[in-house]
Protein backbone atom coordinates (compact mmCIF):
# COMPACT_ATOMS: atom_id res chain seq x y z
CA UNK A 1 0.00 0.00 0.00
CA UNK A 2 1.66 3.35 -0.73
CA UNK A 3 2.29 5.86 1.71
CA UNK A 4 2.63 9.67 1.17
CA UNK A 5 5.21 11.85 2.33
CA UNK A 6 3.66 15.77 1.51
CA UNK A 7 6.35 18.45 1.93
CA UNK A 8 4.41 21.51 2.26
CA UNK A 9 5.58 24.91 1.32
CA UNK A 10 4.58 28.79 2.56
CA UNK A 11 1.81 27.28 4.29
CA UNK A 12 0.80 24.07 2.40
CA UNK A 13 1.35 21.94 5.39
CA UNK A 14 -2.15 21.86 6.65
CA UNK A 15 -3.05 19.40 9.31
CA UNK A 16 -6.42 20.16 8.56
CA UNK A 17 -5.75 18.30 4.78
CA UNK A 18 -5.44 15.04 7.07
CA UNK A 19 -8.41 12.36 9.16
CA UNK A 20 -6.97 11.28 12.49
CA UNK A 21 -4.13 13.39 12.77
CA UNK A 22 -1.47 12.94 15.49
CA UNK A 23 1.73 14.90 15.25
CA UNK A 24 5.01 12.88 16.29
CA UNK A 25 8.60 14.67 17.04
CA UNK A 26 11.53 13.26 14.77
CA UNK A 27 15.28 12.81 14.58
CA UNK A 28 17.21 11.32 12.13
CA UNK A 29 20.96 10.61 11.75
CA UNK A 30 21.69 14.16 9.98
CA UNK A 31 19.73 16.03 12.89
CA UNK A 32 15.95 16.93 13.17
CA UNK A 33 13.67 18.15 10.06
CA UNK A 34 12.47 21.40 9.41
CA UNK A 35 9.02 20.67 11.67
CA UNK A 36 7.09 17.71 13.51
CA UNK A 37 5.32 14.99 11.24
CA UNK A 38 2.15 14.64 11.52
CA UNK A 39 0.64 11.78 10.71
CA UNK A 40 -2.76 11.01 9.03
CA UNK A 41 -5.10 9.41 6.31
CA UNK A 42 -6.36 11.01 3.55
CA UNK A 43 -8.88 8.68 1.28
CA UNK A 44 -8.18 5.91 3.42
CA UNK A 45 -4.25 6.45 2.40
CA UNK A 46 -1.52 7.16 4.87
CA UNK A 47 0.15 10.54 5.01
CA UNK A 48 2.79 11.94 6.50
CA UNK A 49 2.92 16.00 6.24
CA UNK A 50 6.25 17.85 6.75
CA UNK A 51 6.98 21.64 6.64
CA UNK A 52 10.04 22.72 4.63
CA UNK A 53 10.52 26.04 5.76
CA UNK A 54 9.45 24.84 9.45
CA UNK A 55 5.66 25.75 11.31
CA UNK A 56 6.54 29.32 11.07
CA UNK A 57 8.36 29.68 7.92
CA UNK A 58 11.46 30.22 9.97
CA UNK A 59 13.73 28.92 8.32
CA UNK A 60 15.55 30.51 5.09
CA UNK A 61 16.19 28.40 1.93
CA UNK A 62 19.48 27.74 3.01
CA UNK A 63 18.83 26.46 6.87
CA UNK A 64 16.28 24.13 6.20
CA UNK A 65 18.19 20.84 6.73
CA UNK A 66 16.85 18.83 3.65
CA UNK A 67 18.87 16.04 4.85
CA UNK A 68 16.87 14.90 7.46
CA UNK A 69 13.72 16.12 6.41
CA UNK A 70 14.37 13.58 3.42
CA UNK A 71 15.65 10.96 5.73
CA UNK A 72 12.92 11.88 8.45
CA UNK A 73 10.31 10.69 5.41
CA UNK A 74 12.40 7.73 4.74
CA UNK A 75 12.73 6.82 8.54
CA UNK A 76 8.56 6.94 8.40
CA UNK A 77 8.55 4.19 5.19
CA UNK A 78 7.01 6.74 3.03
CA UNK A 79 6.88 5.41 -0.91
CA UNK A 80 5.91 8.60 -2.32
CA UNK A 81 6.56 12.16 -2.27
CA UNK A 82 4.46 15.18 -3.37
CA UNK A 83 6.21 18.71 -2.57
CA UNK A 84 4.34 22.06 -3.04
CA UNK A 85 6.17 25.09 -3.86
CA UNK A 86 5.82 28.68 -4.85
CA UNK A 87 8.20 29.87 -7.64
CA UNK A 88 8.83 32.74 -10.00
CA UNK A 89 7.67 32.25 -13.58
CA UNK A 90 10.09 32.61 -16.42
CA UNK A 91 8.15 32.79 -19.65
CA UNK A 92 4.97 35.28 -20.51
CA UNK A 93 2.94 31.55 -21.29
CA UNK A 94 2.83 30.49 -17.25
CA UNK A 95 0.97 33.51 -15.70
CA UNK A 96 0.39 33.91 -11.63
CA UNK A 97 -1.42 31.42 -10.21
CA UNK A 98 -0.80 28.85 -12.72
CA UNK A 99 0.25 25.02 -11.59
CA UNK A 100 3.47 23.77 -13.00
CA UNK A 101 4.23 19.64 -12.34
CA UNK A 102 7.99 19.83 -13.25
CA UNK A 103 10.26 17.73 -14.62
CA UNK A 104 13.79 19.17 -14.43
CA UNK A 105 15.97 21.45 -12.60
CA UNK A 106 19.46 23.28 -13.10
CA UNK A 107 20.47 23.98 -9.55
CA UNK A 108 22.68 27.31 -9.02
CA UNK A 109 22.72 26.57 -5.08
CA UNK A 110 25.87 27.27 -2.82
CA UNK A 111 25.90 26.42 0.33
CA UNK A 112 23.53 23.28 0.55
CA UNK A 113 24.61 19.69 1.92
CA UNK A 114 22.71 18.09 -1.04
CA UNK A 115 23.97 14.53 -0.74
CA UNK A 116 23.92 11.43 1.25
CA UNK A 117 27.27 10.72 0.08
CA UNK A 118 29.74 12.30 2.30
CA UNK A 119 31.99 9.50 1.41
CA UNK A 120 32.34 6.96 -0.55
CA UNK A 121 33.98 4.88 2.34
CA UNK A 122 31.26 2.24 1.71
CA UNK A 123 31.17 2.68 -2.01
CA UNK A 124 30.90 5.12 -4.54
CA UNK A 125 27.13 7.07 -4.50
CA UNK A 126 26.58 8.86 -8.20
CA UNK A 127 23.03 8.74 -8.24
CA UNK A 128 21.44 8.75 -11.84
CA UNK A 129 19.42 12.27 -12.27
CA UNK A 130 18.62 12.19 -15.77
CA UNK A 131 14.66 12.48 -14.95
CA UNK A 132 14.42 13.72 -11.25
CA UNK A 133 11.11 13.93 -11.22
CA UNK A 134 8.91 10.92 -11.41
CA UNK A 135 6.96 10.54 -14.32
CA UNK A 136 3.71 8.53 -13.23
CA UNK A 137 3.72 10.79 -9.90
CA UNK A 138 3.56 13.74 -12.81
CA UNK A 139 1.19 12.16 -15.16
CA UNK A 140 -1.49 11.51 -12.28
CA UNK A 141 -0.73 15.52 -10.94
CA UNK A 142 -1.03 16.78 -14.47
CA UNK A 143 -4.30 14.70 -15.47
CA UNK A 144 -5.55 15.11 -12.10
CA UNK A 145 -5.01 19.16 -12.29
CA UNK A 146 -6.73 19.26 -15.55
CA UNK A 147 -10.25 17.29 -14.91
CA UNK A 148 -9.88 19.94 -11.65
CA UNK A 149 -10.27 22.62 -13.81
CA UNK A 150 -7.31 24.53 -12.82
CA UNK A 151 -4.19 25.68 -15.32
CA UNK A 152 -1.73 23.41 -15.42
CA UNK A 153 1.22 23.02 -17.61
CA UNK A 154 2.61 19.46 -18.27
CA UNK A 155 6.34 19.66 -17.87
CA UNK A 156 9.01 22.65 -17.26
CA UNK A 157 12.54 23.40 -16.02
CA UNK A 158 12.86 25.07 -12.70
CA UNK A 159 15.66 26.55 -11.35
CA UNK A 160 16.91 26.72 -8.12
CA UNK A 161 19.06 29.34 -6.36
CA UNK A 162 20.39 29.80 -3.28
CA UNK A 163 18.36 32.79 -2.01
CA UNK A 164 17.29 34.13 0.28
CA UNK A 165 17.63 37.20 -2.11
CA UNK A 166 15.46 37.28 -5.35
CA UNK A 167 17.39 37.93 -8.77
CA UNK A 168 18.96 39.87 -10.41
CA UNK A 169 17.67 41.18 -13.73
CA UNK A 170 20.53 39.83 -15.46
CA UNK A 171 20.61 36.74 -13.62
CA UNK A 172 16.91 36.53 -14.31
CA UNK A 173 17.70 37.08 -18.21
CA UNK A 174 20.40 34.49 -18.00
CA UNK A 175 18.18 31.73 -16.51
CA UNK A 176 15.49 32.16 -19.41
CA UNK A 177 18.65 31.71 -21.97
CA UNK A 178 19.82 28.43 -20.02
CA UNK A 179 16.05 27.45 -20.54
CA UNK A 180 14.37 27.72 -17.20
CA UNK A 181 10.73 27.94 -17.09
CA UNK A 182 10.47 28.86 -13.38
CA UNK A 183 12.65 29.70 -10.27
CA UNK A 184 12.38 28.76 -6.54
CA UNK A 185 15.31 28.63 -3.74
CA UNK A 186 14.39 24.65 -2.74
CA UNK A 187 13.54 22.24 -5.01
CA UNK A 188 16.79 21.50 -7.05
CA UNK A 189 17.94 20.40 -3.30
CA UNK A 190 15.18 18.06 -2.16
CA UNK A 191 14.80 16.23 -5.48
CA UNK A 192 18.90 15.46 -5.02
CA UNK A 193 18.35 13.94 -1.88
CA UNK A 194 14.73 12.29 -2.79
CA UNK A 195 16.46 10.45 -5.41
CA UNK A 196 19.46 9.48 -3.44
CA UNK A 197 16.77 7.74 -1.32
CA UNK A 198 15.35 6.37 -4.05
CA UNK A 199 11.57 7.75 -3.36
CA UNK A 200 9.53 8.67 -6.19
CA UNK A 201 8.99 12.41 -5.93
CA UNK A 202 7.00 15.11 -7.93
CA UNK A 203 6.32 18.85 -7.33
CA UNK A 204 3.33 20.97 -7.78
CA UNK A 205 4.56 24.39 -8.45
CA UNK A 206 2.51 27.65 -8.18
CA UNK A 207 3.44 30.99 -10.04
CA UNK A 208 3.16 33.47 -7.85
CA UNK A 209 5.17 36.11 -10.15
CA UNK A 210 7.59 37.25 -12.56
CA UNK A 211 10.83 37.38 -11.20
CA UNK A 212 12.65 40.51 -12.56
CA UNK A 213 12.81 39.87 -16.13
CA UNK A 214 9.50 40.89 -17.35
CA UNK A 215 10.13 45.09 -18.09
CA UNK A 216 6.70 46.30 -18.07
CA UNK A 217 6.49 45.10 -14.81
CA UNK A 218 7.84 45.36 -10.86
CA UNK A 219 9.98 43.86 -9.39
CA UNK A 220 9.16 40.40 -7.46
CA UNK A 221 8.38 41.38 -3.68
CA UNK A 222 7.60 38.83 -0.76
CA UNK A 223 4.42 40.81 0.04
CA UNK A 224 3.58 39.98 -3.61
CA UNK A 225 4.48 36.60 -3.86
CA UNK A 226 2.46 35.56 -0.16
CA UNK A 227 -0.46 37.73 -1.77
CA UNK A 228 -0.90 35.37 -4.58
CA UNK A 229 -0.17 32.13 -2.91
CA UNK A 230 -2.72 32.62 -0.82
CA UNK A 231 -5.18 33.42 -3.06
CA UNK A 232 -4.57 30.01 -4.71
CA UNK A 233 -3.45 27.68 -2.47
CA UNK A 234 -6.68 26.10 -1.82
CA UNK A 235 -6.37 24.67 -5.31
CA UNK A 236 -3.29 22.92 -4.87
CA UNK A 237 -4.35 21.66 -1.58
CA UNK A 238 -7.44 20.27 -3.43
CA UNK A 239 -4.94 18.64 -6.18
CA UNK A 240 -3.23 17.08 -3.51
CA UNK A 241 -6.25 15.47 -1.35
CA UNK A 242 -7.37 14.47 -5.23
CA UNK A 243 -4.28 12.64 -6.10
CA UNK A 244 -3.20 10.94 -3.16
CA UNK A 245 -5.95 8.51 -3.25
CA UNK A 246 -4.85 7.04 -7.23
CA UNK A 247 -1.22 6.90 -6.33
CA UNK A 248 -0.20 3.61 -6.31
Amino acid sequence: MAKIGVIGGSGLDDPRLLEEPEEIEAETAFGSPSSPLTLGKIGNVPVVILARNGRRHQLSPTQVNYRANIQALKDQEVTHILATSACGSLRTRIERGDLVIVDQFIDFTKHRQATFFDSFENGAGHTAMAEPFDVKLRKVLFETAGGLGYRAHDGGTMVTIEGPRFSTRAESHMFRTLGGDVINMSLATEATLANEAAIPYAVVAMSTDYDCWKADEAPVTWDEILAVFNENASNVKNLIVNVIPKIK
